[in-house]
C-alpha cells in the first residue's frame, strides 16, 4: 500500500508520496505488465473554506479512441509509444529522491500500442502512459510530438472526463487499461492522506 500524502514530519520530511498524479497519465505504464486496475482510498481530505479540494479527473479512453476520426485510427494502427519510467523523477522541484542506476537497470523502456485491445471487452482504448516519458518509434521527434500532443488534447476532452470530489472513507477503483486519470491542484497548508494500492495487469495488446 502506497502512502500519498503532503504531511511532513518533525524532520522536515514528506511521509508519503507528495506529488502523486498532477499529470495526466495511466499508473505504472512503464512496465511490462502495467496495472490492470488501480484502489484509492481517502483517508484525509484537503478543504478550503468548507469545500474539498484535489479532486481527481478520470479520462474514458475507449469514448476518446472511438471518437476519433477514421484517417487518425488508420494512422495509428500498429504504431507504439515508448513508457520511460526515469522521466518520473526528472521534473523540477519534485520532493522525490532521484533514481539509482539500479532502478534504471531494473526499469528499462517499454513499447505499448497507443492503441490497446480491453481483454475483458475486445474494445479498443488510447493508451498514452505519462506525455513527459513518451515518443513513437519510427517517427521525427517533431512529428512524434505533434501526435502525441494531438492525441494527448483529444483524450481530455471534456465529454470524455469525469469529476470525483473526495469525502472522507471514499474508495475508488479503476481500470488502467482503458482510463486516465490526474488530481486537481490544492493549498499546500491543507493536509491530504490517500492509501493507494494495484493489481496488476498483463501485457498491453
Amino acid at each position: 500500500i502506497l502512502l500519498v500524502s503532503n504531511i511532513k514530519n518533525e524532520a522536515g520530511e514528506h511521509i508519503g508520496l507528495a506529488d502523486a498524479g498532477f499529470t495526466w497519465h495511466s499508473d505504472v505504464s512503464y512496465r511490462k505488465n502495467p496495472s490492470r486496475c488501480s484502489l484509492l482510498y481517502a483517508k484525509e481530505v484537503p478543504h478550503r473554506d468548507g469545500k474539498p479540494l484535489g479532486e481527481t479527473v478520470f479520462a474514458n479512453c475507449i469514448a476518446a479512441y472511438e471518437a476519433l476520426p477514421p484517417d487518425m485510427k488508420r494512422r495509428l494502427d500498429g504504431l507504439s509509444a515508448i513508457h520511460r519510467y526515469s522521466m518520473r523523477r526528472r521534473i523540477e522541484n519534485s520532493p522525490r529522491p532521484k533514481l539509482t542506476a539500479a532502478q534504471l537497470a531494473e526499469t528499462p523502456d517499454v513499447a505499448h500500442p497507443i492503441v490497446r485491445t480491453h481483454p475483458a471487452t475486445g474494445r479498443k482504448a488510447l493508451f498514452l502512459g505519462r506525455r513527459r516519458s513518451a515518443y513513437v518509434p519510427g517517427l521525427s521527434l517533431a512529428d512524434s510530438e505533434t501526435l502525441l500532443d494531438a492525441l494527448w488534447a483529444h483524450a481530455t476532452r471534456d465529454e470524455f472526463t469525469w469529476y470525483q470530489q473526495w469525502r472522507a472513507g471514499d474508495l475508488i477503483l479503476w481500470d488502467n487499461r482503458c482510463v486516465m486519470h490526474r488530481r486537481d491542484a490544492f493549498y499546500p497548508a491543507t493536509r491530504r492522506v490517500m492509501h493507494r494500492t494495484q493489481i496488476k495487469g498483463d501485457r498491453p495488446f
